[in-house]
């Protein structure tokens, strides 16, 4: 049976009689032009330089809109290398593999570059470990950061390394004796593991500690006391029949992150079987939008839920959850070694109850642990507690900001000014070096030397991609130097790893980036000496963290890492920033998200104005002493009543340009490093105006999703589930595929490459990794907020996220099978048009479908864009005059109207308005000038590029060599992009199987993007 639910992006649309809807519906650009300002000014007409279009500015059609878009690109002029390097060719990629390692964030990627410098990151396909995430793509532009520190700094003076090398010695033979802490991110490194340990054994009153931004301690300390290792298990979901998860959610950045590639080959059904997956959770996550089913729970109900999983017993959970619990409990048992529960509770006894119920389970490996978080809790707010009260004497810090991050703030602050000595090793003068005596400017992870063990027995390297841009020096190297050890970094890896490689030359693994090995190797083990281990666990006062009656308040708030800005780290940057939420779809803020029932009670309101902008209510959000002023409020489907989630990293000041100073700072209420807490909120006078796209461009109540439940999937014929649209001929209805529903003649496209991109929905997670590497690949330009609120994104990709209106597929179906004579009909479908409390979610990747029957390309007056023989749909970027009309005449609402030049304009000043972030421009794809249209290419000089290089080595492509930068950015599988005129190749296949579809496929555009329908595992035992 198809799917005739109705889908909706936001509440707004749910309101048939809204005005803003409609006003939507009808035009693509909401704001209006103010021609009569510019045609009425005689000077403006007469300054402009344009020359080539003035026929259609004075009296062409739209002469208006004609006018404001004509523009001319300016003319740069380039200067050759003096002496060009050996092994660079201008014009051809270079590829280094290497490692990003910032504490928060780990990864294996490959980084191409052009004339020496890094424009995008790839994933190394060779590694074993993790996937690389949208801010993992998007490190590259940080690289380019101005906020960057040129050199060091004593007492706020720059000064060079010798000095600073003086004031060091000189500081740190005064602090002889008293206690020094070295404050470090979890490194994960062999190598800086043995450096950390020659340097404290130099200054033995210099103890490390290591911190980690946002904590695993609790889940780090049961796996300890379980299995006598500091890490954390790893998990295959590939490996997975049944997933439970309370409160975890592991397709963001749960325990690390990197798990949402294996979990999707899980989800595509083979042979009739695919994974089943049940979520408890509080907020709406990126797990909870993917399960097949979803559970509100507030943290206190989910350590009952736990309890009752992991075989004890239940207190006080409502009858539905209850049984829902029972339901996932049999899935369990069913699933035996193939199922698996994991938790993000902060608490760690139910993290030993998950340990222990998953020692048979295939999906875990606790032999060979992740080594990528190793902070200790209880240790880190010792050294708060020494600090503020005056007991330790200096610290250093590396990789972290504490000022900033730290939720005992004031008084932590006032004890880190009246240090002896404060030495910060940044990147950027952010709130904790902004403070400190000394300040060692750190190079980027593309400039620096480095070795990683991110899970036991894999080790990858770091290597710099381009020589520093400024004077900095890498941390290790500080140390050798303090040390008086002779050797550069370099050299010490080298010497490090020499029982690391095994029979592997030194090279071949620089080549490769990644090698598996059975060395014994220490890895940041300081951090909890097993003998403290009983007195930890019993002391550490995140255990009691989920007891209401420890804390005040009448709400559960649940802190979380947004998937675009993560812990903060990378906050300057403004592709991150632009990335709209994958759930909220909300760009350049964090907010407090509240469920529909309690914003009622409260009288907190979101609403949408004219030009369909998001406005919402402010809060205060109080916790015992601490309160967050004016945090805006987003009603968020799904949240769990009694509870509210608000995202940390946001509200960085220093280090920050202006106008990524955004959102609020809820680090205040990360109280003893625990991710869930007491709270109440108080609403306050004030109205925020969001920059929210969930009402940009909506296809609501057309053929968009289409989805079928595993059962049907397995036992009806494909027409049942995936339907293919009729038109009416004659008064016959035909298939739209028909040759007699063409009204165009067609060509032979089998005679060379044509190209198709296949997106599976049941593999996209909505995670956004493949809008970065779109941004970075084609030069998107940035907008800001004001911009993206007017609906002027310049994505060329989005992720749409669709709700439907029931809980569960088949109470969809039940009640339109149910639905009998006109009264019932008005009443019931008026129902289903009301938002569930907890809505299935769908996640639809859309760009330019590339459609063979494109109905952009007829209404184009002047050609500007045009099909191609290879099934892509060009853009002549000289040509178009801006009229908009292919936007207008577009179904899929996937182009871009550049309003304003955004490269070296003040208006728009984020990285292409200064020397330094221009840097990272792909010289293969043209900044486009004010006044055009733009959009997906296909990665139209990927395609090229592949088809010539098999041309000059006389050989055949390759299924899998042609690639999209959304495609090769994809880890799940989800996006599979090839020459569907290859029978063999991957693309084929997936074009020819009956889950396939065509989005909006009545309209009869042909397009060469499919989709897979999703099918959802609804089965219950």
């Amino acid at each position: 049976m198809a799917s005739n639910k109705k889908y909706w992006k936001s509440v707004e649309e749910l309101n048939e009689n809204s005005s803003i809807v409609e006003t939507l519906q009808q035009n693509e650009f909401v704001e209006e032009i103010p021609t009569d300002k510019f045609l009425g000014d005689k000077n403006v007409l007469e300054a402009t330089s344009t020359t080539r279009r003035d026929f259609l500015k004075y009296v062409g059609f739209t002469t208006a809109a004609a006018s404001l878009a004509a523009c001319e690109g300016p003319v740069i002029k380039s200067i050759p290398y003096v002496v060009a390097p050996d092994e660079i060719v201008p014009g051809v990629a270079n590829y280094y593999a290497t490692a990003m390692a910032d504490g928060f964030d780990f990864a294996n990627v490959l980084v191409k570059t052009r004339e020496g410098r890094p424009i995008k990151i790839e994933r190394n396909d060779l590694s074993k470990m993790g996937g690389v995430n949208a801010r993992v793509h998007a490190s590259v532009l940080s690289l380019y950061d101005a906020q960057r520190l040129p050199t060091p700094l004593i007492n706020g003076e720059e000064a060079s390394w010798e000095e600073f090398d003086v004031a060091v010695a000189q500081k740190m033979n005064e602090m002889a004796g008293k206690d020094v802490v070295l404050l470090t991110q979890t490194f994960a490194s062999p190598s800086t593991t043995k450096l950390i340990k020659e340097f404290t054994a130099k200054y033995p009153n210099v103890r490390h500690v290591i911190y980690d931004t946002v904590s695993s301690s609790e889940a780090l300390d049961a796996f300890q006391s379980v299995h006598g290792t500091r890490g954390l298990a790893d998990y295959d979901f590939s490996k997975a029949e049944v997933i439970v998860s309370v409160g975890a959610d592991f397709l963001g950045d749960w325990q690390g992150g990197g798990y949402d590639a294996g979990y999707a080959q899980g989800r595509i059904p083979k042979n009739g079987k695919m994974s089943k997956h049940i979520q408890f959770e509080a907020n709406m996550t990126l797990s909870g939008a993917n399960a097949d089913k979803r559970i509100p729970a507030t943290p206190g109900q989910q350590i009952e839920i736990l309890k009752a999983l992991t075989g004890g017993s239940a207190v006080g959970l409502p009858p539905a959850m209850a049984e829902a619990v029972s339901n996932a409990k049999a899935q369990l048992q069913k699933a035996g070694s193939k199922g698996v529960i994991i938790t993000g509770l902060p608490n760690v006894a139910a993290q030993k109850a998950v340990l222990s119920y998953n020692a048979n389970s295939e999906v875990m490996d606790a032999t060979k642990p992740r080594l990528t978080a190793m902070g200790n809790s209880a240790e880190v707010q010792r050294v708060m507690s020494a600090v503020a009260a005056g007991v330790v004497k200096g610290l250093i810090t590396v990789g972290v900001d504490p000022v900033y991050s730290f939720p005992d703030n004031d008084s932590f602050v006032e004890g880190y000014k009246n240090l002896e000595m404060s030495m910060a090793f940044a990147m950027k003068l952010d709130a904790t070096a902004s403070l400190a005596q000394l300040v060692a400017a750190t190079p980027h992870y593309l400039e620096s030397w480095g070795d990683l063990q991110m899970k036991k027995g894999s080790f990858s390297l770091i290597q710099p991609t381009i020589r520093p841009l400024f004077n900095t020096r890498q941390f290790q190297d500080c140390l050798l130097k303090w040390t008086a050890n002779p050797k550069n970094y370099y050299d010490y890896i080298k010497e490090t790893w020499a029982s690391v490689l095994g029979g592997t030359s030194w090279n071949q693994a620089l080549h490769d980036g990644v090698l598996l090995s059975d060395a014994s190797v220490e890895t940041d083990t300081t951090a909890s000496p097993t003998d403290q281990i009983s007195e930890t666990l019993e002391s550490n006062s995140a255990n009691g963290a989920l007891s209401s009656a420890l804390q005040e308040g009448d709400l559960w708030l649940t802190l979380y890492t947004k998937t675009s800005l993560g812990d903060g780290a990378q906050a300057n940057n403004p592709w991150l920033q632009e990335m709209p939420d994958p759930i909220t779809r909300t760009t350049w803020d964090n907010y407090v998200t509240v469920s529909a029932e309690d914003a009622s009670e409260m009288g907190l309101e979101n609403n949408h104005v004219a030009n369909g902008g998001l406005n919402g209510s402010y809060v205060n959000v109080r916790m015992g002493d601490v309160v967050i002023e004016n945090v805006p409020v987003i009603i968020q489907p799904g949240q769990a009543k009694g509870s509210v989630g608000l995202a940390l990293g946001y509200g960085k000041k220093e280090g920050i340009q202006e106008e990524m100073q955004t959102g609020v700072n809820a680090y205040p209420l990360y109280k003893d490093f625990s991710s869930v807490q007491k709270v109440s909120l108080e609403k306050v006078p004030g109205v925020h105006e969001f920059a929210c796209v969930q009402l940009h461009n909506t296809m609501m109540g057309r053929d968009i999703i289409r989805e079928t439940s595993l059962e049907i999937f397995n036992t009806k014929d494909a027409e049942v589930w995936n339907p293919m649209p009729m038109v009416s001929k004659d008064h016959q209805e035909i298939p739209v595929t028909s040759p007699d529903a063409d009204l165009w003649e067609g060509f032979d496209r089998s005679v060379g490459h044509h190209f198709n991109l296949s997106i599976d929905l049941n593999a996209c997670t909505g995670c956004g990794a493949c809008v970065i590497a779109c941004h970075a690949e084609n030069n998107v330009p940035v907008v800001g907020k004001e911009e993206m609120r007017k609906s002027r994104d310049m994505h060329w990709l989005r992720i749409d996220r669709y709700y439907s209106s029931e809980e569960t597929f088949e109470n969809d179906f039940e009640k339109k099978d149910n639905i009998s004579g006109l009264g019932s009909s008005l009443s019931e479908y008026g129902e289903m048009e009301n938002p569930s409390a907890n809505p299935q979610v769908a996640f639809q990747p859309v760009m330019c479908q590339h459609c063979n029957h494109a109905p952009c390309e007829t209404v184009c007056p002047v050609a500007a864009t045009s099909h191609g023989r290879q099934g892509q749909n060009h853009m002549a970027y000289n040509r178009c005059v801006g009229t908009r009309y292919c936007a207008n005449n577009c179904p899929y609402k996937v182009r871009r109207f550049n309003w304003f030049l955004y490269a070296e304009n003040d208006e728009f000043d984020y990285h292409m308005n200064n020397d330094l972030g221009r840097m990272v421009l792909n010289p293969d794809v043209v900044v486009r000038s004010r006044g055009v249209m733009e959009k997906c290419s296909m990665c139209i000089q990927m395609t090229q590029l592949t088809i010539l290089e098999a041309k000059r080595d006389g050989r055949e492509i390759k299924d899998g060599e042609f690639q999209t930068a959304c495609s090769s950015a994809c880890d799940k599988g989800a996006m599979v992009f090839g020459d569907v005129n290859d029978h063999d190749s991957k693309i084929y296949e997936l074009a020819n199987n009956n889950r396939m579809y065509h989005l909006l496929e009545a309209v009869g555009t042909k397009p060469n993007v499919v989709y897979q329908t999703k099918v959802r595992n609804t089965s219950e035992v």
